[in-house]
């Protein structure tokens, strides 16, 4: 999904209010492995993912990664506390596989939200959806069983056992790679 196509699906805008709005983005593409944002640091960008797939995670103090989100094609991809608040991000953010992205700054976006109230409904609208994910992968891991996590995400993300290493898998779902395995088995 283009970004033109995202913004769309969420807002009525013009063509005149989608060219303006597009153009405070920047395309970028981004290798795969590539670490955009580090534990403690601000995040500078909010980045939508046009194409590829990118994960936040965590370290726990042992040095294990603990995957917190997936994002994929025609998604958002930020550090959103980092980001909206400038405040140091508690979270890693990195593409997993080479990724079109299309990027906007902090002032940018708070331009944006100034100029259009369209805007202001797309960041409403964007942020329910998101928050809505995340209380559903909360309720998951408390109440739903190993398998019932997986079958959750693969209705989320499909294709993801293609796209993405059973580690990372594994540590989103609360599990361990052994338990993964058996589920997939069955």
């Amino acid at each position: 999904m283009t970004l033109s196509d995202f913004l769309l699906s969420l807002v009525p805008l013009t063509p005149e209010e989608l060219q303006d709005i597009t153009s405070y983005f920047n395309q970028e593409n981004i290798p795969k492995n590539t670490t955009l944002i580090v534990e403690g640091d601000i995040s500078k960008k909010f980045y939508f993912m046009e194409k590829g797939m990118g994960r936040s995670y965590y370290l726990k103090s042992d040095g294990k990664e603990i995957t917190q989100w997936f994002f994929g094609s025609g998604k958002f991809m930020s550090s959103v506390d980092s980001f909206f608040q400038q405040s140091p991000s508690l979270y890693y953010l990195e593409t997993l596989e080479e990724s079109i992205v299309y990027s906007i700054s902090k002032t940018d976006m708070d331009e944006l939200f100034a100029k259009y109230h369209k805007m202001e409904q797309l960041g409403r609208l964007a942020s329910i959806e998101m928050l809505t994910k995340v209380v559903n992968k909360l309720n998951a891991i408390q109440f739903q069983t190993a398998k019932e996590r997986y079958e959750y995400m693969l209705e989320e993300f499909p294709d993801i056992s293609y796209r993405v290493p059973l580690g990372h898998i594994a540590s989103y779902l609360g599990m361990t790679q052994e338990t993964l395995s058996r589920i997939r088995k069955k």
